[in-house]
C-alpha cells in the first residue's frame, strides 16, 4: 500500500487543538478525514515526513548556475550546444537533463523575433500630432511565399524577452513568389498592386499612376496629402522626384530601412498571419488569399495605427535606435 499524504500544518494544528478539548484519537480522526493511526503519530511525535521520491538530482547549485550564464552569454545555442559547453565546464549530462533544467530556469526555445537595427538618422524623427500623421499616405512593398515551412533556428528566452537585442535574429532580404506594392492612412486601404519582376524606375511610376493616385482619391478625395515612402533606388531616382514634382505631391522625408516607424507593416503582418493556415496551390489562389486579406481591414484598424504614430516615434528615440515593441 502507498504512503498516505503527511499532514499539512493545519491539520496538526487542529488535532493539537481537539486533544486539548478532550476528543479520542477515533473522534479526531473522524473530524479532519485521516486514519487513527496517523493521529496517533502525531500525538506521540514520532509523526515525520516522507522521504522524497525519485532520482536524486544530479548537479549542485553551482553547475546550475554555471549552466543559467552558459545560456544568457549566446541566446542562439543549440542543446546540443549547451551540452558540450556545460560538459567542458565539468558538468557531464544527458540532452534530457540540460532541457529539463534550462525550462527550470524559465527558459523556453522559441522562433526569434526579427527586427533590422535603425540608425540614428533613422530614429531622430519630428515629433508630429495625431492630425499631422494622419495627413500622410504610407506605402510599402512587401513579399508573401506559397508556403510557410521551417522558420530558422529558435532562441531561448524567457516571458518578456521577446524584444530583447540578444533574442533577436538579423534578417535578410530575398526573392519571394509574390512582391506586393499597398498603400494606407487613417481612413483604410488602398488597392493592392501585384508586381511583376523586380522594381525599376519605370514599374514604379507606372504603380504611382495606377494604384498610388487612385488610393489617395479614395483615402482624402480633394484634400491634401503627403506620401511616404522609403529611399528604395527606384523611390529615389530623380525621374522618380520630377514625377511628383509634375503632379504636385509632397513627399515625405524617409529612411530606406524603417520598419519600426512605418504602420503598414503591421497591416503586412495582419494579412501574413491571417494566411497562415492557408495552402494555396497556385499563383492566383495565393494573390486572392491576399487580397481577400487586405480587403477585411477596417478603417478603424488603420486609424489606430496612425493614432499610435507620436508614441511610436517616442519609443524609438527613447530606444536610440534599438528595436521598439512597435
Amino acid at each position: 500500500m502507498g504512503k498516505t499524504a503527511d499532514q499539512t500544518a493545519v491539520q496538526k494544528a487542529i488535532i493539537d487543538t481537539l486533544k486539548q478539548e478532550g476528543k479520542t484519537q477515533k473522534e479526531i480522526s473522524e473530524r479532519i478525514g485521516c486514519s487513527q493511526s496517523v493521529v496517533s503519530r502525531h500525538l506521540s511525535g514520532k509523526s515525520v515526513g516522507r522521504k522524497k521520491c525519485g532520482r536524486k538530482r544530479c548537479t549542485t547549485r553551482r553547475g546550475d548556475q554555471t549552466l543559467r550564464k552558459i545560456v544568457q552569454k549566446d541566446r542562439f545555442q543549440t542543446l546540443g550546444d549547451l551540452r558540450k559547453q556545460w560538459t567542458e565546464s565539468g558538468v557531464e549530462t544527458s540532452r534530457a537533463t540540460v532541457y529539463m533544467h534550462v525550462q527550470e530556469m524559465g527558459y523556453r526555445c522559441r522562433i526569434p523575433q526579427v527586427k533590422p537595427l535603425l540608425n540614428q538618422k533613422q530614429w531622430q524623427k519630428q515629433h508630429w500630432t495625431v492630425a499631422q500623421w494622419s495627413k500622410v499616405l504610407f506605402s510599402d512593398e512587401s513579399t508573401f511565399c506559397m508556403s510557410f515551412g521551417n522558420q530558422g533556428a529558435r532562441v531561448w528566452r524567457k516571458t518578456g524577452e521577446r524584444e530583447r537585442p540578444k533574442c533577436l535574429k538579423s534578417s535578410v532580404k530575398y526573392p519571394q513568389s509574390v512582391m506586393v506594392w499597398g498603400a494606407m492612412s487613417a481612413a483604410g486601404v488602398g488597392p493592392l498592386c501585384f508586381i511583376k519582376g523586380r522594381v525599376n524606375v519605370a514599374s514604379y511610376q507606372e504603380i504611382l499612376e495606377h494604384f498610388m493616385l487612385p488610393s489617395a482619391e479614395k483615402l482624402y478625395g480633394d484634400e491634401d496629402f503627403i506620401f511616404q515612402h522609403d529611399l528604395a533606388p527606384a523611390h529615389s531616382a530623380k525621374t522618380t522626384g520630377k514625377w511628383f514634382t509634375d503632379h504636385g505631391i509632397t513627399v515625405l522625408n524617409w529612411p530606406a530601412n524603417s520598419p519600426d516607424l512605418n504602420p503598414i507593416e503591421n497591416l503586412w503582418d495582419i494579412v501574413k498571419r491571417k494566411l497562415r493556415n492557408t495552402r494555396p496551390n497556385t499563383l492566383d489562389e495565393l494573390k486572392a488569399a491576399i487580397e481577400a486579406s487586405w480587403a477585411s481591414i477596417t478603417p478603424q484598424q488603420c486609424h489606430r495605427l496612425i493614432a499610435s504614430m507620436p508614441r511610436c516615434i517616442e519609443a524609438v528615440i527613447s530606444a536610440k535606435g534599438f528595436p521598439t515593441k512597435y
